[in-house]
């Protein structure tokens, strides 16, 4: 084929000779352009109370986010969110903290709600509440965007849900199985070991992706999870979201939202998604701060509707969709011990099971301290075979036999003979100890749980009922983080080039694996090369660097 033939045949494709798009590139300065407003809307700080920030102005619409400039700190900007409208004032909660704030400092509206950016690329990094990187490895550049605020899937398109989800926890795998797509709490006071199970959970668990979601928390708890409980393998398919306790009642509750829309997306690309929610009760807590700061009246032990209102929107995002599933394991701090206080209550008619931890077992060193009798999961005869329930049932009863006659026995007042049920339940007591007990460290295998549980119960369980769910074999769609034209996935997963020649030419800005460019390559200063056209200084810019026409509304 002619030169002048190849040129017609590329002006015509958009792509070279070797695949690689004429305008690879410049789709990032296309999309900034296209979500750019060229006038933005000013409002002036008028009132500074507690938490809530109100001016006069700009034009808004709630969850707007919000630009506040602060001339005598350096010029520092903070972000926040549009909560209420009253009349002319706008009233505003920061994701950060308001130091150096006064009467007067510039409000710009941004025109757009909360959205995170998502990509393949997020696995195995830690973000802040607005879905940015905290963990110094760079930033993570995607035009991929997802609401942070969003709706349920439709009920209708929901797939029921019949597969067994593995933790590797023999209590919750032999006696409350979960399936994929479903909801459930972890329930207890402080201290008893909610942190420790969800860790001995994302590290065992068979889904594809885990989302850890640290809200609320201690901030020394994310650099112990990411060493103790996940480990480099699984932080290499994790992406986590940490909000500590000293951060604003705002930054709380999105990072909430924004964890579960990262959870969302994964589960678009036909995945099996594991939502690990540390924990819902800081959620719930943030959202009284800001209710109570807005002026809402308080309910039941001073939370206001909105928190009732928020729980579900948050929790009914989980589930299975047409294309994948979330499966959501959420903890909840119970005030007092008191499984019927508001947040746990609420929870716990929403969820789709519950795992409760007793105090007491925690006491005997009895670890993870589930309570099999409180415990439930309203899916376990749907996702696990019939003899795995039988047996599962057979054991529950001589727990139950042996907590009713447990003073009894303990005080030397229950003669062997006398009862065959709890004799029974004497004789299979140390082995269901021995079973319901289990090291941090300690992985159990789903068909070892069930062959445990068939000695027991004496149930023979056939060796369908114990094969391990296999993992999807989809793959994220590399489409997703624009890079598909040049990389590709080898046997085991990695991320390659699809031709390495191509790959070679792709500049550095698209190709992040590309050689330096040598010292006799660089042009003379002042020259305009197609190179320097697709140069990292040459990234999209934030429209927060372009000066627009700004009008006081």
């Amino acid at each position: 084929m002619s030169d002048a033939a190849i040129a017609v045949k590329e002006k015509k494709t958009g792509i070279n000779k070797k695949g690689v798009p004429l305008y690879a590139g410049f789709h990032k300065y296309f999309e900034t352009t296209d979500k750019t407003d060229p006038i933005k809307c000013v409002g002036r700080v008028n009132r500074v109370h507690g938490l809530l920030i109100e001016s006069r102005g700009p034009q808004a619409v709630i969850g707007e986010i919000c630009k506040i400039e602060i001339p005598s700190f350096n010029k520092k900007t903070i972000m926040a969110e549009v909560v209420g409208l009253h009349a002319e004032t706008v009233q505003l909660m920061s994701y950060e903290e308001t130091d150096g704030l006064e009467i007067g400092c510039r409000v710009i509206a941004s025109g757009s709600r909360l959205e995170v950016g998502v990509t393949p690329k997020l696995l195995g990094r830690v973000l802040d509440p607005l879905g940015k990187p905290l963990d110094n490895k760079g930033g993570i550049e995607t035009a991929d965007k997802y609401p942070a605020m969003a709706s349920p899937p439709n009920p209708v398109n929901r797939r029921r849900i019949s597969e067994r989800l593995c933790t590797g926890v023999r209590a919750i795998d032999g006696m409350l199985a979960i399936g994929r797509g479903q909801r459930i709490g972890i329930f207890s006071g402080s201290g008893v070991g909610k942190s420790t199970l969800l860790g001995m959970i994302a590290r065992n668990t068979n889904a594809d992706v885990n989302v850890v979601a640290l809200i609320g928390e201690r901030g020394r708890e994310l650099n112990d999870f990411i060493a103790k409980d996940l480990g480099p393998d699984g932080l290499a398919r994790s992406v986590i979201v940490v909000t500590p306790s000293n951060s604003p009642p705002l930054s709380r509750l999105r990072g909430a939202y924004v964890a579960t829309a990262i959870a969302e997306y994964f589960r678009d690309q036909g995945l099996d998604v594991m939502l690990l929610f540390d924990s819902i009760t800081r959620f719930a807590r943030a959202q009284r701060e800001i209710g109570l700061a807005s002026g809402e009246p308080s309910a039941t032990r001073g939370y206001p509707p909105s928190m009732f209102d928020s729980m579900p929107k948050l929790l009914e995002r989980c589930g299975t969709s047409e294309k994948g599933t979330i499966t959501g394991i959420y903890t909840v701090l119970v005030d007092g011990d008191d499984l019927d206080e508001p947040v746990a209550d609420t929870v716990r008619g929403i969820l789709d099971g519950h795992i409760v931890l007793s105090r007491n077992l925690a006491r005997h060193y009895h670890y993870p301290a589930i309570d099999v009798l409180d415990s439930i999961s309203r899916l376990a005869s749907t996702v696990s075979g019939p003899q795995t329930q039988k047996a599962a049932g057979l054991l529950r009863r001589h727990l139950a036999v042996y907590a009713e006659a447990e003073d009894l026995i303990n005080v030397g007042a229950y003669k062997e003979g006398s009862n065959l049920q709890i004799d029974q339940a004497i004789s299979k007591r140390e082995a269901l100890e021995n079973f319901l007990t289990q090291t941090v460290e300690d992985r159990a295998p789903l068909a070892d749980t069930l062959k445990t549980m068939a000695e027991i119960s004496g149930i023979e369980i056939p060796a369908e009922e114990m094969e391990t769910p296999p993992v999807k074999e989809a793959k994220i769609n590399l489409a997703d983080s624009g890079d598909d034209e040049y990389y590709d996935e080898d046997d085991s997963g990695q991320i390659i080039p699809a031709d390495p020649e191509a790959a070679a030419s792709v500049p550095e800005a698209v190709n992040p694996d590309a050689a330096a460019v040598s010292a006799a390559a660089v042009p003379e200063a002042g020259t305009v090369t197609e190179a320097s056209v697709f140069s990292e200084a040459a990234a999209a810019p934030s429209m927060d660097d372009i000066d627009l026409p700004l009008i006081d509304l």
